[in-house]
């Protein structure tokens, strides 16, 4: 089925491999094309079998298992896995943004509504996880990749089938993103992805990891430490981010934020994250509010159109925009008239209303500051190399012209030169 040599990538039957993309202990993932007209893009995780011992065996067989049965928009999908007599290939979704590890290293540091918009997917993703007892065990930046501005949970190899009263003692994942009490203790559960998860917030909001080290000795003594984690001086962050980073890097584990409490805290709000889910449940809460309004029950109404926007504006950034941002404005506006309509007889209703628009326009911009942010990074750099290639157009005209222009004026003075010669030839010929 396929080849290989030191010296070049693996051959499959179906795919050509290019660029290798990364290497580690077991495992060299490749890019790599469908062979045929579709021309598919896909990633190639190549693992040697020469390397695998028991243990990295049952690791790549679960991770095979896990991958088989998930299918989430955060999860990196497993479309086929293939082995050979020195190989086993497994077949992944292509994520063309690279990974999260590159994207803050490019940014340096994250704005919050940036940072919080990928918290929101990575949570998604660990809700997914959690209630089927999966547990990933090495959440780190470079295992998450990019596909626009989607992320994807990736690198399933330390992944485990574990309940929330399930222990292990295996030490798993990468020293940096490790829980406590796995390094420590060695008997750890499925909490220690919750502090992991804390370790990518720090990261992308700071620029570095809380435990950022020179050596190894120096970290094991940063993991060791009784010390409470603190934000750098001068963290400038909301209050929300900030109680949500301090609980989920709380080194004792029966003090950290449990699972439930995590996908409930405000400033996650996976109740209104983007999703495909979320015009469902703006459509829901509209026919409620309409519902009220016919029945006269204007205050219930109109708690029910402030409900249904803050469903609708996550919406937008889902789908298309311009057919629900009418939808919108038109609910807006009978918030506005029931506000109006209550004002004189119910002061906190008024309130409520009041803040209909405010809910609209403060969810609207911090959409719109992100979806500005993604577009600079990621259509600046098509745009410089765009303008850089329209320049050296210009300046190859520019040297064309004074080139063709040099050879005629040199074409010119060679004739001039050659008649003015054979003048002077033919007059001393007819003298003689």
């Amino acid at each position: 089925m396929a080849s290989t040599s030191s010296f070049a990538p693996p051959k499959l039957a179906d795919f050509i491999l290019t660029e290798r993309l990364g290497s580690g202990t077991y495992a060299t993932v490749y890019k790599a094309y469908r062979k045929g007209n579709s021309r598919e893009v896909v990633a190639v995780k190549v693992v040697a079998k020469k390397t695998l011992n028991k243990a990295s065996t049952e690791n790549l067989l679960t991770e095979i298992e896990i991958l088989k049965t998930v299918r989430h928009p955060h999860i990196v999908q497993l479309k086929d896995f293939q082995w050979d007599a020195d190989n086993i290939y497994l077949i992944l979704e292509w994520c063309s943004g690279g990974d999260l590890s590159r994207f803050i290293r490019s940014r340096r540091i994250l704005p919050e509504i940036v940072a919080r918009r990928f918290l929101q997917q990575i949570a998604c993703a660990l809700q997914f996880l959690h209630e089927r007892n999966i547990s990933h065990l090495d959440l780190k930046p470079q295992n998450i990749l990019l596909s626009g501005c989607v992320l994807k949970l990736a690198d399933f190899g330390f992944a485990q089938y574990m309940s929330p009263w399930d222990e292990k003692s295996v030490l798993r994942g990468s020293p940096l993103y490790m829980a406590p009490e796995m390094v420590c203790r060695r008997q750890y559960d499925s909490r220690v992805d919750l502090w992991s998860v804390g370790v990518i917030l720090y990261e992308a909001l700071f620029g570095r990891a809380p435990f950022a080290s020179k050596s190894f000795a120096e970290l094991e003594e940063k993991i060791r430490s009784d010390q409470p984690v603190e934000l750098p001086p001068g963290a400038k962050v909301s209050k929300d981010c900030r109680d949500l980073l301090l609980r989920l890097l709380e080194r004792n584990p029966d003090a950290r934020i449990t699972f439930a409490e995590f996908f409930t805290h405000p400033f996650v709000d996976m109740e209104h994250m983007p999703s495909a889910d979320s015009i469902e449940k703006a459509k829901e809460l509209v026919l409620q509010a309409v519902q009220k309004d016919q029945e006269g029950e204007r205050s219930s109404a109109l708690s029910l159109y402030c409900s249904a926007l803050e469903h609708f504006v996550p919406a937008i950034h889902c789908k298309s925009r311009n057919p629900f941002l009418y939808s919108v404005k038109q609910y807006v506006s009978r918030a506005e008239e029931l506000k109006a309509l209550l004002a004189s007889d119910n002061k906190r209703s008024f309130e409520e209303a009041r803040s209909a628009r405010d809910v609209l326009r403060g969810k609207e911009r911090d959409g719109l500051l992100t979806l500005i942010y993604f577009n600079v990074c990621f259509f600046m750099p098509v745009y410089c190399v765009f303008l850089l290639v329209r320049l050296l157009f210009y300046c190859f005209l520019v040297i064309s012209f004074f080139f063709g222009a040099f050879n005629h004026l040199k074409t010119k003075t060679l004739v001039f030169f050659y008649l003015s010669k054979t003048a002077q030839n033919s007059s001393q010929s007819s003298r003689c």
